[in-house]
């Protein structure tokens, strides 16, 4: 009978039908050898493209670290025996953050102290941004916010480009090594967020409030008054501009990758409130309903708050960033 040698080539492999000779038994162990060695390599191929699949979708660990902080400006009494967890809300400039952080900060046993890092000489190196971060998760820093003895979470909120992102190995390691969770708050809509960051910009020299800036309001009436002011958003390096936001944020989950984290949108907060529940059960805290009395500023059509909205409605459409001209928040 004829027998069938499976041999394997650069681009193709070939079946060769030869007949017997002396010797049938020596040419079907020549053929098992070949079939194994083949078999052996296609496995190790396909082996090497699912780790590397794989690799790319390592899940953020689910389990929290607690801790027992003894701080030294004053005694937890009775709390001292409650855990605590650390978290960092990690974000940029207008794009809730301020809200997030006083919906968390509704919640008994919560303690977010704001935006620690807007001071240069906190993170003028790495040595200086360590020692703020353990005068916070040792709840010796006071704000407003602090719960003192009895927080369940402590944290602040972290701007991209207040160190964060150039000194990212160094906080990585203190993240993973303090079991620091890290929230990640980003807005779907980077044009709406443009908005809010030029008006605050002109407010700030602007004081359009008798005479005071403010970054957020408590009343409708307030809202209204700064929203009377439309900015001019520079048509020309718009797209560049967008495209720099979506790439910030990218670069930053690439880094905090091996830390335990969240991803949170500020449109999803206001939509889906549901969503807060989740941030809770991240923080392992008891889910409660929270609140916050700031007033949302930029309301209703994009069209209302862009000065010259027909050039940028002209510049976005066709691109993949005409979908946030009607996006309503």
């Amino acid at each position: 009978m004829a027998e069938f040698i499976c041999l394997y080539g650069k681009d193709s492999a070939a079946i060769v039908i030869k007949q017997p000779k002396r010797s049938p038994l020596f040419l079907r162990m020549i053929v098992l050898v070949f079939a194994m060695v083949c078999g052996l390599y296609i496995s190790s191929v396909c082996l090497k493209q699912f780790s590397f699949q794989t690799s790319q979708l390592v899940p953020t660990p689910i389990t929290t670290r607690i801790h027992y902080p003894k701080p030294q400006t004053f005694n937890r009494s009775e709390c001292g025996h409650n855990p605590v967890r650390f978290f960092a809300i990690l974000s940029v400039q207008r794009s809730g953050s301020g809200w997030f952080e006083t919906l968390l900060n509704s919640h008994d046993n919560v303690s977010s102290n704001g935006e620690i890092f807007s001071v240069l000489d906190r993170r003028r190196n790495v040595s200086s941004i360590v020692k703020t971060l353990d005068r916070v998760y040792n709840l010796d820093w006071f704000t407003s916010a602090s719960k003192n003895e009895c927080s369940a979470a402590i944290g602040f909120k972290w701007m991209l480009n207040q160190g964060l992102l150039d000194n990212h190995q160094e906080i990585v390691d203190y993240f993973n090594r303090r079991g620091v969770s890290a929230i990640f708050l980003f807005r779907r809509n980077p044009l709406r967020r443009l908005v809010s960051v030029l008006a605050n910009s002109y407010d700030r020299y602007a004081k359009l409030l008798n005479g005071t800036h403010k970054s957020h309001v408590h009343s409708p009436e307030e809202a209204d008054a700064l929203s009377r002011y439309k900015p001019v958003i520079n048509s020309t390096s718009l797209i560049h501009d967008l495209q720099e936001t979506e790439s910030l944020a990218a670069k930053a989950l690439e880094y905090f990758n091996t830390t335990r984290h969240m991803v949170v949108f500020y449109e999803d907060l206001i939509t889906n409130r549901t969503r807060l529940e989740q941030v809770q059960e991240f923080l392992n805290i008891p889910v409660k309903n929270l609140s916050s009395r700031q007033v949302k500023i930029h309301r209703g059509d994009l069209s209302d708050h862009i000065k010259n909205w027909e050039d940028i409605n002209k510049t976005l459409n066709g691109t993949e960033y005409e979908k946030f001209l009607r996006a309503d928040y």
